[in-house]
């Protein structure tokens, strides 16, 4: 696959954190005294290939050498229980993506008896990532998961090397119906809501420009920046987006100059499609307002200035797909999770929670009604992109009662509304590959 479609590309001295299952912080020393002689990031493709699994013996595979040719460690499985693998892209102490991953192999843990779960983080795409799979099936593990839309190709070379192994795919959308399946979910449906609450907010302070900070230019993020701009025109009908590109998933250096950069240029609100926290970090320093990405806690390092975060629940899937493949009910296809299923969500706003007395109390109640519209299937993520819908330039892309279909939104061959424009209200250009 080509790197733009990868995650990640660097990670800077925040994402060196290492998050204990305590919930207390540990700073890798490493990345510490990397920052410290060199003024750089520690880069993520730079890692040294470190396996790490917290419950399970490792063994040295030169097959599966990480970066700089040193072999990596692989871990083993445990005779008698049921093992799964997960291949992560970026390091468990990431505070977004992988971090949330690994929230879910611990949740799996802890709900599914007589199972046992190991990790290797910092495996870039690529043949780094083909050998570690490979790796991990001859070292017997009953489930593969590879958590990087760059992973595609790979899982499925390897899926038809040992067709005993089962292997799950997070995003993307290759599958054999045998032993390879793949699972993304509705994150539109989380962002459309979070545009309500920049909108509102952006509204109510008279700055009528929100920012978004955009990894790569692909369906997926494609699709989650122009759902964020709906619902911002429906709180905020005045209102422009503002877009910068980063080309990384995670790199702190550029998530925060490309926050500093928004608010710069008038934003009164930036949200993130990348992976860590910094954004956040920004807001509170300019005195202005943040969304965070992928983690139910990315607000707690700006507890007033973070309006929300959208947020994934992986445990949702990996704890359905281990329960069918130890009864033999597994059907390796595509799973994409709604509200209604729990995998995606919006801190703040689930039971027993408080939303940000920063969001206007009227667009509180009008994400409240829609996300319990969403969370009973009455309102869906074809129901965000229904016409009339128009792009940038005024075109119109689906006529009044008319809807996308799913390829449409996945941006699939054979698609006729494929998510290759931006909508109306967003200013600046989709970068072409």
């Amino acid at each position: 696959m080509p790197i733009p479609c990868s995650r990640p590309a660097s990670l800077g001295l925040v994402g060196c954190w290492t998050v204990a299952s305590a919930g207390g912080r540990i700073l890798s020393l490493g990345c510490l005294l990397a920052a410290l002689v060199s003024g750089a990031a520690c880069k993520r493709q730079a890692a040294r290939g470190t396996a790490v699994s917290p419950t399970a013996s490792s063994t040295a595979d030169p097959a599966a050498a990480g970066a700089g040719g040193r072999a990596r460690s692989i871990p083993t499985a445990q005779p008698g229980l049921f093992n799964v693998a997960f291949v992560y892209v970026g390091p468990v102490g990431d505070g977004g993506w992988t971090y949330t991953h690994d929230l879910g192999r611990r949740a799996l843990v802890q709900k599914v008896p007589g199972i046992h779960t190991a990790y290797v983080e910092n495996v870039a795409e690529g043949a780094d990532c083909e050998h570690v799979l490979r790796s991990l099936a001859r070292k017997r593990f009953d489930l593969i998961v590879g958590t990087s839309f760059g992973y595609m190709d790979a899982m499925e070379t390897v899926a038809a090397e040992f067709p005993e192994r089962a292997f799950l795919h997070i995003a993307g959308w290759k599958q054999n119906g045998t032993n390879f399946g793949n699972a993304f979910g509705a994150m539109e449906d989380m962002k459309y809501l979070a545009g309500l609450i920049a909108g509102g907010r952006a509204q109510a302070d008279g700055r009528l420009v929100v920012g978004y900070i955009a990894p790569f230019p692909i369906p997926e993020v494609v699709r989650l920046i122009n759902a964020t701009a709906l619902g911002m025109k429906q709180t905020c009908p005045g209102c422009t987006m503002d877009v910068r590109w980063i080309n990384a998933w995670v790199d702190p250096i550029r998530e925060q100059e490309a926050a500093e950069s928004l608010f710069a240029a008038g934003a009164d609100v930036v949200v993130t499609g990348a992976d860590t926290t910094l954004p956040l970090s920004v807001a509170t320093q300019k005195g202005r307002y943040a969304i965070g990405y992928d983690s139910p806690t990315a607000c707690d390092v700006a507890k007033e200035r973070c309006l929300t975060s959208t947020y994934w629940r992986w445990e949702v899937v990996y704890t359905d797909v281990v329960q069918a493949l130890r009864a033999g009910t597994w059907k390796p296809g595509a799973i994409y999770g709604d509200a209604q299923s729990g995998l995606v969500g919006l801190s703040g706003f689930s039971e027993g929670e408080v939303p940000n007395p920063n969001i206007p109390s009227a667009v509180v109640e009008q994400v409240r009604t829609i996300l319990g519209e969403l969370r009973a299937g009455r309102f869906s993520r074809f129901d965000v992109f229904a016409g009339p819908l128009r792009d940038q330039t005024g075109r119109t892309v689906l006529a009044a009662g008319q809807k996308p279909t799913q390829s449409d939104l996945l941006g699939l061959s054979g698609c006729s509304v494929c998510m290759s424009f931006l909508v109306e209200g967003i200013r600046g250009t989709l970068p072409r590959k």
